[in-house]
């Protein structure tokens, strides 16, 4: 299938062949994952502006409940099921999604910028010869040429780029997760789910799931945490980095980090935020030693509340945090253990 404008094709006969907005969903055990209602909620707003239909993709063996979907925001469920998705595997995805794309021709495809969407998309992308925007901040419609406008920072996070694709088909971008609320469930909505089937050959693989390995580093999972404490290179050494676990360990939070905290051995790439890291929700994030650079920043400043320390009373964390401590993390961070374990205490 072309999907791009060769010379010679009528430019708005080909344009008008692919409609509608379809967001890649995810199951683990048969269990919609919360990023798939994340994806319905922007898909939503550009189906709203294309005046388009919204379609929620699953793969697997089984999915619970998936009408679940329509409840959320989607228009229809195209459930592609086999056995041999039971577990994400590169090939056999992606094999599926492209003839799904041969048969429906969608306008816009997005998905979250998790482990199988950054696998899988560009697969696709490639197999159907059109473009792919990664870790999207941001999604819009063009108002004028109704493109999709695809905005990421570049750069090394020092600019935001705004990306379209005028000559290929399907538009194609990923989000990063935890970076959309998902919307409010209505249970009046009205929408289809069809399951569809194709052939044993599509899902031929030469590849072969052998476990799954829990990550056993972290009590809890960081995406998942209601607070989080984050450190960087402000906190010096290991020893600094004790003050990190030890206040996440008392609040029950998850532990987050820097890339320079990664890359210098005091903590796991599991618990990175930011471009090259996970992006996390908080009820509350508190960044300690933490500059505040823009590639960090995409990954938490959607948090509810943020409280930054830091010496640097010019420190861009101040410039996205609600309450801002100046001082040496290194004595105010013992301190804050300590008035935490007086009002447990206390309880």
């Amino acid at each position: 299938m072309s999907t791009y404008l060769n010379a010679g094709v009528d430019r708005e006969n080909f344009m008008a062949s692919f409609k509608g907005v379809y967001i890649l969903g995810e199951q683990r055990n048969g269990q919609i994952l919360p990023v798939t209602y994340e994806l319905i909620a922007r898909g939503r707003s550009l189906a709203d502006d294309l005046n388009a239909k919204l379609t929620c993709v699953l793969l697997g063996e089984t999915v619970e409940n998936p009408e679940q979907a329509i409840t959320q925001g989607a228009d229809r469920v195209v459930f592609i099921k086999d056995a041999s998705l039971a577990h994400f595997l590169p090939r056999p995805y992606t094999n599926a999604i492209c003839k799904l794309v041969e048969e429906e021709r969608p306008e816009i495809i997005i998905a979250a910028a998790t482990t199988t969407g950054r696998t899988v998309m560009p697969l696709v992308a490639a197999k159907l010869h059109t473009g792919l925007t990664a870790d999207c901040t941001s999604l819009t419609i063009d108002a004028d040429t109704k493109l999709l406008l695809q905005t990421r920072p570049a750069i090394g996070g020092n600019i935001m780029a705004t990306i379209k694709t005028p000559d290929h088909r399907p538009q194609m971008a990923t989000v990063r997760p935890r970076s959309c609320k998902p919307l409010a469930a209505d249970a009046s909505r009205k929408g289809e789910v069809i399951e569809k089937k194709f052939e044993g050959a599509t899902f031929v693989t030469p590849e072969k799931f052998l476990e799954f390995i829990t990550d056993t580093t972290q009590a809890v999972g960081v995406e998942d945490a209601e607070i989080v404490i984050a450190g960087g290179k402000g906190m010096k050494n290991t020893d600094g980095w004790k003050i990190i676990e030890t206040l996440a360990e008392l609040l029950n939070a998850g532990v987050g980090a820097t890339r320079d905290a990664v890359e210098l051995g005091w903590t796991t790439y599991s618990h990175q935020i930011g471009l090259s890291g996970k992006t996390v929700a908080p009820v509350l994030y508190i960044a300690m030693g933490i500059s505040g650079k823009i590639a960090h920043l995409a990954g938490m400043q959607t948090a509810d509340v943020i409280v930054a320390i830091n010496k640097d009373p010019e420190a861009q964390i101040f410039k996205v945090a609600d309450f801002g401590i100046v001082g040496d993390v290194l004595e105010v961070g013992p301190m804050l253990i300590e008035a935490v374990k007086q009002l447990k205490a206390k309880a």
